[in-house]
């Protein structure tokens, strides 16, 4: 009888502790309240977040991101209808230095009509530049059109404004003629095209390679300033291969293969878990300070981090140019490369002794050299420019999607 009675006073004692205002029952509450309430009502239209519901939202997002899209093209080709022209004799600002700073050049293809994706993309430059006044005199806009045939339209409205390299014009193109030149390799070979166009022309001291669905985010040119004049300098950035401003948003995760991720996740958890203990302790009116709360938060900001998406957080970097971070490369995609003139002709050289096929593109041929060649490559994060093509020019895609 003793010993059931001591049993039952255990028992009792035990579910005291775990009454509401015990801190575990607290911490639990907040936990389901937070991933299983608050977080998927908040985030279920955010494109790159666990909670996205895609089948609820990601065919009227895409069509509105269409619509969008042609609205912005159009907006961009009455833009250059209304802008004096230059002749093609002067950039499209004014005349840069005999030597520029760094050539931006844009290549283009004839895409999807109607939504006119090389015009966005310079005259986003364009306005960008314009705001920039004289720290961007040494900047010059370089249009590279790679289209086979005559019916790029909207690279013969450019070539009125900007210096424009035709790869074709004047030429016998037999490309269609070799079956052993697939798509893939011809895009190696624009690529290689503008890119020595753009050092043969101007000779600068910095490449900016661009593809036409690829728009300028604002930030772009106060954050190049400081890169190349300030971080570049580091010893171990100086040489660098190239410098990618573009990683897609849906490969920006912690969970990705990248290992410095994981110790920046790691570091979010450091950071955030003895802030958010700090304030739980307060609020509950807890004396003391618990580690095992401290790991519960640090936890806790962890997965809310990851489950709403890096992506998101990442943009808190935009502050100010020195908040942007640089971490080592992967492999996916060349939306925008930056490649110092050194660089630039060791690329050329490298490129020339690689074959692109499907599965192996100019990407995963960058990337392959690196370790090849004990080069090093970077990416900026967050994104300087935004990927604006639904519509690859490498593939047909009748049923274009955001993801």
């Amino acid at each position: 009888m003793n010993t059931s009675t001591s049993s039952a006073a255990m028992l009792l004692r035990r579910l005291r502790r775990l009454s509401w205002g015990s801190t575990a029952v607290q911490l639990f509450i907040l936990t389901v309240v937070t991933f299983g309430l608050l977080a998927p009502l908040a985030c279920h239209r955010l494109l790159h977040s666990y909670f996205y519901l895609r089948h609820w939202h990601l065919n009227q997002m895409s069509q509105e991101f269409l619509q969008q899209s042609l609205k912005e093209g159009e907006a961009a080709l009455h833009y250059f209808e209304e802008l004096p022209s230059a002749n093609g004799s002067v950039p499209i600002v004014w005349q840069a230095t005999p030597r520029p700073w760094l050539v931006i050049t844009i290549i283009t293809v004839d895409r999807q009509p109607g939504f006119h994706y090389v015009l966005q993309v310079v005259s986003q430059f364009h306005r960008l530049l314009q705001q920039c006044g004289p720290q961007c005199e040494g900047h010059q806009l370089f249009l590279c059109n790679v289209e086979r045939s005559v019916s790029h339209l909207d690279a013969k409205l450019l070539s009125k404004y900007v210096p424009v390299a035709n790869r074709y014009e004047g030429t016998e193109d037999d490309y269609g003629d070799d079956p052993s030149t697939n798509s893939f390799e011809k895009e190696k070979q624009d690529y290689v095209y503008c890119l020595e166009s753009s050092l043969q022309t101007y000779n600068p001291d910095y490449v900016l390679m661009v593809e036409d669905d690829a728009v300028p985010e604002e930030q772009i040119f106060p954050v190049l300033e400081h890169l190349l004049r300030a971080r570049f300098s580091e010893p171990h950035l100086r040489d660098a291969l190239y410098l990618k401003l573009y990683h897609p948003e849906r490969l920006q995760h912690y969970i990705n293969p990248e290992p410095m991720r994981i110790l920046e996740w790691v570091g979010v958890g450091m950071l955030l878990g003895p802030l958010l203990t700090w304030i739980y302790m307060r609020f509950a009116s807890r004396p003391g300070f618990s580690w095992p709360v401290v790991l519960f938060f640090s936890l806790y900001s962890m997965g809310l981090v990851e489950l709403v998406g890096r992506h998101y957080f990442l943009e808190l970097r935009r502050l100010s140019p020195s908040l942007y971070s640089v971490v080592p490369a992967s492999q996916c995609c060349t939306p925008a490369m930056l490649f110092p003139a050194p660089a630039a002709r060791r690329t050329l050289t490298y490129l020339s002794q690689v074959y692109c096929h499907k599965g192996f593109g100019k990407d995963m041929a960058l990337y392959s050299l690196l370790r090849a060649k004990g080069e090093r490559a970077y990416v900026v994060e967050p994104n300087l420019v935004k990927h604006i093509g639904l519509f690859s020019s490498l593939r047909y895609n009748f049923h274009p999607s955001l993801l």
